[in-house]
């Protein structure tokens, strides 16, 4: 992969803190020019303030977005941020996409991101790590923030993670919540809040979220995230111990990641 060129960069941003959180980093890196394609009814108006170029665009439109690029001299993106699942079932897709769809055998998000790599590509724009410029930002293994655990839910968290990544393996989802030893919820399609709300309802507290990245995780697209949401969804959801994959998951928000977690009682660690 080659280094980041710190002259352009552009941001295909989807939703939540980590667009904002890749501009930060990536000024502080210097690089000069920020161009962002964003998306209607998914990334942060206030994005617009913080880049040099910014075109709003419907989430299917390849087309229009490479000629954005091409126009704005950009020659390495990166993506950053999620798009709501329901937003995929009301795809606006242009010529372009629908070529592109129509080559895949299966339809998920790493072959989905995978197409648009490879359609980017084609233009001479590289897909860069979503990691770029946030190296510092993926805790190593130990205890991260929040209370310190007992032995008990370090067993359920070892658990939970290999079965998260069987789970992941299988292309079904990267976290579960378990509690006892029994699974109380995988993750498919409904994203992570949605699965932690689930299998927290059923735990009825005590519960743990394990979060991990696929086998052969590629490090350009769906990196695990945790950030100041998961924690408060976990809260209020009765999960109490999230463990995440050391040096494989993102960790935005940290200053209000640490406050929340003693402030909930969440326990946050991190597992080779």
């Amino acid at each position: 992969m080659p280094s980041p060129n710190l002259d352009t960069i552009a941001l295909i941003a989807g939703n939540g803190i980590y667009p904002e959180t890749f501009v930060a980093a990536a000024r502080k890196a210097g690089v000069k020019k920020l161009v962002a394609a964003a998306f209607i009814n998914e990334t942060m108006p206030e994005l617009a303030g913080m880049v040099d170029a910014i075109e709003w665009f419907r989430v299917g439109q390849l087309g229009k977005m490479i000629s954005f690029f091409k126009k704005q001299g950009v020659t390495q993106t990166v993506m950053v941020g999620q798009i709501a699942p329901k937003n995929l079932f009301d795809l606006r897709p242009d010529f372009r996409t629908l070529i592109m769809m129509a080559k895949l055998k299966q339809r998920n998000a790493e072959t989905l991101f995978g197409g648009i790599a490879n359609e980017l590509a084609k233009d001479g724009i590289t897909l860069l790590p979503a990691t770029t410029f946030l190296e510092d930002l993926m805790p190593g293994p130990g205890h991260v923030a929040g209370p310190q655990i007992k032995r008990r839910r370090q067993e359920d968290a070892e658990y939970g993670f290999k079965i998260a990544k069987e789970s992941s393996r299988l292309d079904i989802g990267q976290t579960v919540v378990v509690k006892n030893g029994t699974v109380l919820a995988v993750e498919a399609f409904e994203g992570t809040n949605e699965a932690v709300k689930r299998g927290g309802a059923l735990g009825r507290g005590g519960a743990t979220m394990v979060k991990v990245s696929k086998p052969k995780q590629d490090m350009r697209f769906d990196v695990p995230v945790v950030g100041p949401e998961t924690i408060r969804t976990a809260g209020g959801a009765g999960v109490d111990v999230i463990a995440v994959e050391a040096g494989m998951t993102l960790l935005l928000g940290k200053d209000e990641v640490f406050r929340l977690c003693q402030e909930l009682k969440v326990s946050l660690l991190a597992l080779a």
